[in-house]
Order: C-alpha cells, then sequence, then structure tokens
C-alpha cells in the first residue's frame, strides 16, 4: 500500500522531538488504519491552533488536534499543537512522540467520518481498538471521560 500524498510538516515544533518516528507512525496509520487513504498532519504552536481553531469553527482558543476531511481521495488535513502534546504528555508521564501519535490517531478517526459527539461510542471503541493495536497510551475520549 502507498504512503505516496501523505505528509508531516514541522512548524515550530521543539527540536528534540523525533521527526522521523512521527513520519514513521503517520505511514503506519496510513497502511493500517486508514485503509491506504492519505492525509496531511501540520505539528505546530498553539497560537497557530488557536488561528485555525477561530478562524475555520468560530472558537477563540488553542486546542490539541483539529481535523479539517475533505471527502475525495485523500482523507484532508490534521492540525496538532506540540505545545499542548508536550502539556499532555508530562501530565500523563508519556514521550511527547506519544502524544503525539495519539492526537494523530484521534485526527485520522475524525477524518474517516468518526464523531464521538454524536455516534454512540462508535469512534471511542475504534479508537481504543486501535490504540491497543499500536501500543499507544489512554486516548482523548477516555481521558475525557475520566476528567468529568
Amino acid at each position: 500500500m502507498s504512503t505516496e500524498g501523505s505528509s508531516t510538516f514541522f512548524q515550530g515544533c521543539p527540536r528534540i522531538l523525533d521527526r522521523k518516528r512521527v513520519r514513521a507512525f503517520h505511514r503506519t496509520l496510513v497502511e493500517q488504519v486508514t485503509s491506504g487513504r492519505t492525509f496531511t498532519c501540520l505539528l505546530t504552536r498553539d497560537a497557530e491552533l488557536r488561528r485555525m481553531n477561530r478562524t475555520f469553527l468560530g472558537h477563540d482558543y488553542p486546542t490539541d488536534v483539529l481535523s479539517f476531511p475533505t471527502g475525495g481521495a485523500a482523507l484532508g488535513d490534521i492540525a496538532i499543537s506540540c505545545d499542548r502534546a508536550s502539556a499532555q504528555a508530562a501530565e500523563f508521564g508519556h514521550a511527547l512522540e506519544a502524544e503525539i501519535e495519539v492526537l494523530m490517531l484521534h485526527g485520522a478517526l475524525h477524518l474517516m467520518g468518526m464523531d464521538h459527539q454524536a455516534d454512540r461510542g462508535r469512534m471511542a471503541r475504534a479508537e481504543k481498538r486501535w490504540r491497543t493495536r499500536l501500543g499507544l497510551p489512554g486516548g482523548l475520549i477516555e481521558r475525557t471521560r475520566v476528567r468529568r
């Protein structure tokens, strides 16, 4: 299965971030999770996620991950805040790269049409199944439920 058409871009992320690992995980998602459908992933700063969130969704605050499905041959685009990922990795006691992988998986599931706010647990079950297969720590949906 080709991952051609998928790209990972880094804009303002810490130098310590293992970019090779993040790119390899992106390829893994395309090969295993999205059935060969490609997507682009931008890893950037809180300020850029805030700008995108405000511009495209009308929410004036930064967030950890945004997904923009296109509905075409390529699934769309994901944006991840390295600032949020770093803070969340520290909070949950795992590597920055692991947190980015959790966020990228979450975003990819959204690109595939899943919506944890309206799908009666379908996305939560899929995210948990994929996290287990891919050896990832706890996911976003589980964290949200625990904090409530």
